[in-house]
């Protein structure tokens, strides 16, 4: 009998921590955040909207609830692609840059998603186009690897940092540490993002702009580098020659095994063969442009066509 009553006894110790788990059923307050995600999560604006309209509701628009990761309302519009209630949210004054436990605002996740209305609803409503600073990854790292141009581009028109990398501590550095999104979105053959990255001010030789860490890595390799090693095609290196690469800088090792192909070869030929003198122009000009949207500020210059589109480098008109 003692030995079923420690059994029993057992059990209902079990069961009472389980419902010390559970989100409490009569928690008024647990009960209105969840009543905002549920309209959320069914995408029904019109529920969302008179629930809204209430003070008491409200209070708790930016208090995150759910079994797992706890997210806010906006945060689930977002990760959901649901634009109406996140436009709605919005307008209620929904906290923009809020954090989850993962420190993923609702703009990383939004891009995660591959949503582009939101990312674009999340950005003109002021929300940081690089993230969190306590997330090792970040929008822009994300859309590179992902080969979503299009959000790429709204995130980058936003004043997105172009040379961003993932964020590790300076005792964890190693040479990948400083391999930024043009790395990414070469690695995985995203040549669209990998054009656009370059236009938007993208460094070509390392992507990466911190001298330290370069300094501490032994041989961190150039973009040339990992287009030759991942075998990407010519293009890629077309176009780090055309944007400034220190074609130099690649350490290469020759010989008879070595495979020639159209792409080493294209290297090869640049290191004897220098640049135009309006190849060169066009790098410098470019350079003193120091606006996000390089294209429009080239659009305001005052000179003929032909050469707004040679310094946007649009293929048609290469000289």
């Amino acid at each position: 009998m003692a030995q079923g009553q420690t059994t029993s006894t057992s059990l209902m110790d079990i069961s009472k921590a389980f419902s010390l788990l559970q989100p409490k059923e009569e928690d008024q307050d647990g009960e209105l955040c969840r009543a905002l995600n549920n309209a959320v999560s069914s995408d029904d604006v019109s529920l969302l909207s008179q629930l809204l309209s209430q003070e008491n509701y409200r209070m708790y628009m930016n208090t995150p609830s759910g079994w797992g990761v706890p997210v806010t309302p906006l945060r689930a519009a977002a990760a959901l692609g649901h634009l109406r209630c996140l436009e709605l949210l919005l307008e209620h004054g929904a906290e923009v840059d809020v954090l989850d436990v993962k420190a993923q605002t609702p703009l990383f996740t939004a891009v995660s998603g591959k949503h582009l209305d939101c990312v674009v609803a999340l950005l003109k409503a002021g929300a940081d186009p690089n993230g969190s600073q306590y997330n090792n990854c970040s929008p822009v790292l994300t859309a590179a690897r992902e080969g979503d141009v299009d959000v790429l581009r709204e995130l980058l028109l936003f004043g997105a940092k172009v040379d961003v990398r993932p964020k590790v501590p300076d005792w964890a550095s190693n040479a990948t540490a400083c391999r930024g999104p043009l790395y990414l979105s070469a690695v995985y053959a995203h040549l669209d993002c990998f054009r656009l990255l370059l236009l938007h001010g993208a460094n070509p030789n390392y992507n990466c702009t911190d001298e330290k860490m370069l300094a501490r890595i032994k041989q961190p390799k150039t973009v040339l580098e990992v287009c030759l090693q991942y075998g990407c095609g010519p293009e890629y290196i077309q176009l780090l020659i055309d944007f400034g690469a220190d074609v130099f800088l690649p350490t290469l090792i020759i010989d008879k095994t070595t495979k020639q192909n159209e792409a080493l070869l294209l290297l090869l030929k640049a290191r004897v063969c220098p640049k135009t003198l309006m190849s060169q122009a066009r790098l410098m000009i470019r350079r003193c442009l120091t606006f996000a949207n390089k294209d429009a500020a080239v659009d305001r210059l005052d000179i003929p066509l032909i050469l707004r589109n040679y310094l946007k480098h649009h293929n048609s008109v290469l000289v």
